[in-house]
């Protein structure tokens, strides 16, 4: 039997907060960071987005600081030994620190050299830049270099910060909707863009669920906002299956049959019986084409009766990030019982009938599926699922 891959330790740093149990109380009230800014970058029309402070991000390396911060974090939540020669380091952007290149040496090889570095990791680095499915094709990646048997433990790091290269770009595409985004929504203008980090250590070593898993084990004022609460009590996660389908449809629009989700999901689904699915945690960017194809893939692959949770109505398109970031939200609303909310949602507006909802939905499954896709016609599926501990 090959190893089992669990997910022993995970961390979130956004604007909404930077603590894993806030930020999904937050979730759960409808609160966001989103909101209009006349001009967040030099040359860039109104944006509406979720950013972190703007003031003096030229002197610093904004991109650096989340990540390893977010790094730290997971590690403390993990209780691991990073500087072993049996770990590896993934870091998952789209970006990365695009806006300095040319200045610097920011490329994001150097970039996860550095994180690297700051951690005392002493493997090379591996670098996962796949358009917005980077982050959970980074948690699919750290998957296969476990099951490999070349590493014990592999930390996993998504991060995006927004810039002039990035907002421009979107803004040059016409995706972007200058209010707060309504994913599958009938009203739906575009997306938001977003930043944040966020971390997983996977492990084959299963952990014991105990009072402390997934319970901050940082100690207190380490980091900002470290959650110390010892009473929660949760069960042990492990990633069943994860895969990568292209449609090969054009470099910005998905395919309008949801060729790659559902190619993606048709793989991943044999992995689990359906009575254990929660929800899908789904891309939901809210703009006319993804949350189409979207609907069309979750009709086509049987899932139109599980509850649906799109995130980016919260915390805008996080790119790099989204993929850990909703997935260690997804793993949170598992053990709350619930689907998360939708923010943003009113009205149906895709041609198939999903079950979105403005509201937390109560859910009995102990799995679930978080689904991504991206510019190039790249999709992501992958299935959690939660078990007793020993």
């Amino acid at each position: 039997m090959p190893p089992r891959v669990y997910c022993i330790g995970k961390s979130i740093v956004t604007p909404l907060g930077n603590d894993v149990a806030a930020v999904f109380n937050a979730v759960r009230e409808g609160r966001s960071a989103l909101r209009l800014y006349p001009q967040a970058f030099p040359g860039t029309e109104p944006v509406f987005a979720s950013l972190f402070p703007l003031e003096g991000r030229e002197d610093r390396s904004l991109f650096q600081e989340i990540c390893l911060e977010a790094a730290r974090k997971a590690v403390a939540d993990a209780g691991a030994d990073v500087t072993s020669p049996r770990t590896a380091l993934v870091l998952c952007s789209v970006k990365g620190e695009i806006e300095a290149l040319g200045r610097a040496d920011v490329t994001l090889a150097a970039s996860a050299r550095k994180l690297a570095d700051a951690l005392g990791v002493v493997t090379t680095p591996l670098v996962v830049s796949n358009a917005c499915i980077s982050g959970l094709a980074g948690l699919i990646e750290g998957r296969r270099l476990l099951l490999s048997g070349l590493y014990d433990t592999v930390l996993v790091v998504g991060a995006e910060v927004q810039s002039r290269f990035i907002v421009s770009g979107f803004q040059s595409l016409k995706a972007l909707s200058e209010e707060a985004c309504k994913p599958f929504d009938a009203a739906r203008k575009g997306l938001n863009l977003g930043e944040a980090a966020a971390a997983m250590v996977l492990s084959t070593e299963r952990p014991a669920a105990s009072e402390n898993y997934f319970s901050g084990r940082c100690p207190k004022n380490q980091f900002s906002e470290a959650n110390t609460n010892p009473t929660r009590s949760y069960g042990v996660w492990e990633i069943l299956e994860g895969v990568i389908r292209n449609d090969a449809n054009h470099i910005s629009g998905p395919s309008r049959t949801g060729e790659g989700s559902y190619n993606a999901l048709q793989a991943v689904l044999p992995c689990v019986e359906r009575e254990e699915l929660a929800f899908v945690s789904v891309h939901g960017t809210s703009t006319l084409y993804n949350d189409e194809m979207e609907s069309i893939a979750l009709d086509r692959a049987g899932l139109t009766d599980l509850p649906v949770s799109a995130l980016k109505g919260t915390f805008g398109h996080t790119m790099g990030a989204a993929g850990i970031l909703e997935t260690i939200l997804g793993m949170e609303a598992v053990e709350a019982g619930i689907a998360l909310p939708t923010r943003g949602f009113e009205n149906l507006g895709v041609s198939r009938s999903i079950r979105v909802s403005a509201t937390e939905v109560p859910v009995r499954g102990n799995a679930f599926v978080k689904l991504l896709s991206g510019f190039g016609g790249v999709n992501g599926a992958c299935v959690f699922k939660k078990s007793e501990g020993r």
